[in-house]
């Protein structure tokens, strides 16, 4: 393949609609005659809407016209999705570019594309030997790592005293944030949970035990892979050996890594040399997840000589009013790389400061726009209605379900998430790893009248029998109300599909029909629940085997069954509500911007540092640039606060957000809901006149 994308001439570059900018970008680097490309760290400043993923793509292909063998180019993203939308996009320059020439181009394939914790769980299974890892570790999703650390909470009899000690996800929270951020523990909890200061102790204690016990049964968290991989880069002969299998590492989204995936590509590119990373500093907006913006911002001179900068400007989603009001608001910012978006797409209507009462005249407005929209020509699904927090969309639920308005909700339960389908794979993960001990607990108590004490005690006579889940069977339960034949069943079950020659295809069908008479008996809506047992049966048959299944679910776990996948009742067009955070990405034709006022954009709980005052006006900057047209920033007066029902006025009366100063006010257009009616308004025609100004100093006089 290698040689049949090479370039007849020294220099292959594909035919696009590129701009200088990215056209700069993509072919960075000098082509060498024998083949390849020699080049520097770059670092590609994409804002918003400027075609980022158009960039990357094309400098993926690029680099393979030029000799780059595509089994040598690593291209790290945050999801699967965007890796397989990338190799779609450079195949197809690839193929026009080749097309031209009179030649045929071959499949491309990019074996080393994918999310930072995918590669690095195949980087740890080929490496597992050297790290002292277990070939076929388990890997944890986040909801059974806090059931670990719930378990192991419950073993060090947690909390000893009164007072209140944090909840599994909590501890987890402390835990992730800890170790991805490389920050002393006693700073973590200062700065984000002062609350849990007073467990400093006790939380070492129990985050002792957790990797414990993960080690012990062969466990990697979604932290480990990272943190693996990361001390891996830290042994000169590993970091060489990983090194020299990549020429070219490309990084998308690179304002959303964290410290340990800094390092990481600092242990893969020392001196930078074939690393491309893209991303935009406004749009860092995840440091609840421990990403680091400084990552981007001290990019350039982590090498010698620094980095290249290129930024891209050319903004080919929104029209030029919104531009200039989202320019406007970033350009408060502290710190950043400057950038001025230029629209491609011309002008339009400037955005709307919609200034209302409260929560029921937002949630009116909102839907009176939408319908009028719609009545315009305008889908329901290319409009969005953006929040901070999933309760500030309550009330506005309301009147769309009374309206009869369908609507889709991002940023609720996602498809693994929900309890019968974690109980399937329990059965799964446990037969994949007998020392999976949280999936043999929940697994075991599927079984009707088994309850912790019986599971625990199952998992203690597995262990007696070193791990053998051929003998499950023969345990005999001693809780009097437990089905015993369902128990026998499973224990067969379980030895059958703990055997190595037992095939892959039909394991989920086996599964189901031991599990599925029993969902009547735990759940409400069995039909339904079923169902998305069927779908998760057929996502399976992707894949070749139940190690990579249970892998990339963990990995890149699906939101639902489908990419569109929602009540079947559901009208075929339905509008879009998300909070910001999930909205990053995405774009519609016309986005309202809920609860704009201090306390709720900027969070009153992102308003205690200047550090995170800066990401609060990030995120405002990614709402807005959502927009292709018509952007609505919704004021009231006077909002809902659900955490405050006790002061009786369940209400309280916000500012303007500080975001948007009298400077930047001129970018919008200033509206008042609802108007005040002409017909209506008081018309007296008395003319009698009062100094009453007078009348106030006479008092004093």
């Amino acid at each position: 393949m290698q040689a049949s994308l090479t370039a007849d001439s020294p220099t292959a570059t594909p035919p696009s609609p590129l701009n200088p900018a990215q056209q700069a970008a993509a072919a960075h680097g000098e082509t060498l005659a024998e083949g390849g490309v020699r080049a520097g760290p770059l670092l590609i400043i994409a804002g918003a809407g400027t075609g980022k993923t158009q960039t990357l793509s094309h400098r993926a292909a690029h680099l393979v016209l030029n000799g780059v063998d595509p089994a040598r180019l690593l291209l790290l993203t945050f999801s699967r999705r965007a890796a397989e939308e990338m190799t779609r996009r450079a195949q197809s320059i690839i193929t026009a570019t080749l097309r031209e020439r009179g030649e045929t181009a071959p499949q491309l394939r990019l074996p080393w594309s994918g999310t930072f914790h995918g590669i690095g769980n195949r980087l740890l299974r080929e490496y597992h030997a050297n790290l002292g890892l277990d070939a076929q570790f388990s890997i944890l999703d986040r909801g059974d790592a806090a059931d670990l650390m719930d378990l192991c909470r419950r073993a060090l009899d947690l909390p000893t005293g009164q007072r209140r000690f944090p909840r599994k996800d909590t501890c987890l929270g402390i835990y992730s944030r800890t170790v991805n951020t490389r920050l002393p523990l006693a700073d973590v909890l200062s700065r984000h949970y002062p609350w849990c200061a007073e467990w400093a102790d006790t939380l070492k204690s129990l985050f002792a035990a957790y990797v414990a016990h993960k080690q012990r049964t062969a466990s990697l968290d979604y932290d480990d892979l990272l943190l693996y991989w990361c001390h891996a880069m830290q042994v000169p002969e590993l970091a060489a050996d990983m090194s020299q299998r990549f020429d070219h590492v490309l990084v998308d989204e690179y304002q959303d890594t964290n410290v340990v995936q800094a390092d990481i590509l600092r242990g893969l590119r020392p001196d930078g040399a074939g690393l491309t990373v893209v991303g935009d500093d406004a749009q860092s907006i995840y440091s609840f997840r421990a990403a680091s913006v400084e990552n981007i911002l001290n990019f350039p001179e982590q090498f010698d000589p620094p980095a290249r900068v290129v930024t891209l400007e050319q903004n080919y989603r929104s029209t030029q009013p919104v531009l200039d009001a989202a320019n406007a608001i970033i350009a408060q910012a502290s710190r950043g790389y400057d950038k001025h978006l230029v629209s491609a797409c011309g002008q339009g209507p400037r955005p709307r400061f919609v200034t209302l009462e409260d929560d029921q005249s937002q949630a009116l407005y909102t839907v009176e726009t939408v319908l009028d929209n719609r009545e315009a020509g305008q889908r329901l699904r290319d409009q969005a209605v953006l929040f901070r927090a999933s309760h500030h969309a309550d009330g506005l639920e309301v009147e769309l379900v009374r309206r009869n308005i369908p609507y889709r909700k991002f940023g609720g339960l996602k498809f693994l998430e929900a309890a019968h389908v974690k109980d399937l794979l329990s059965i799964l993960r446990w037969a994949d790893n007998p020392k999976n001990q949280i999936a043999a607990f929940r697994c075991c108590q599927l079984v009707p009248g088994l309850g912790p004490k019986a599971a625990e005690a199952a998992m203690q006579w597995l262990t007696a029998h070193n791990h053998d889940l051929t003998q499950l069977a023969r345990f005999k339960p001693r809780a009097r109300a437990a089905d015993l034949d369902c128990w026998r069943a499973l224990g067969e079950l379980l030895g059958r599909l703990s055997d190595p020659s037992c095939d892959w295809n039909g394991q989920i069908q086996v599964a189901r029909q031991w599990y599925e008479p029993l969902l009547p008996l735990r759940y409400e809506a069995a039909d339904v629940r079923a169902a998305d047992l069927a779908q998760l049966e057929q996502i399976s048959l992707r894949f070749s085997d139940r190690g990579s299944f249970l892998t990339e679910l963990a990995l890149d776990p699906p939101a639902a069954t489908g990419d569109e996948a929602g009540d079947p009742l559901l009208d075929e067009d339905f509008l879009i509500l998300s909070t910001i955070h999930s909205a990053k990405g995405q774009e519609w034709d016309s986005v309202f911007v809920l609860n704009v006022a201090d306390g709720n954009l900027p969070s009153e709980f992102g308003t205690g540092q200047q550090e995170t005052i800066e990401e609060e006006r990030r995120l405002t900057y990614v709402a807005m640039t959502r927009a292709r047209t018509q952007l609505h920033l919704l004021a009231p007066l006077k909002y809902y606060v659900p955490e405050q029902p006790r002061y009786g006025n369940r209400h309280v009366y916000g500012a303007r957000s500080r975001f948007f100063p009298d400077a930047v006010m001129p970018h919008f257009e200033s509206v008042t809901y609802p108007q005040a009616d002409p017909a209506t308004a008081p018309n007296s025609r008395c003319t009698a006149q009062v100094d009453v100004a007078a009348a106030m100093r006479d008092m004093w006089s």
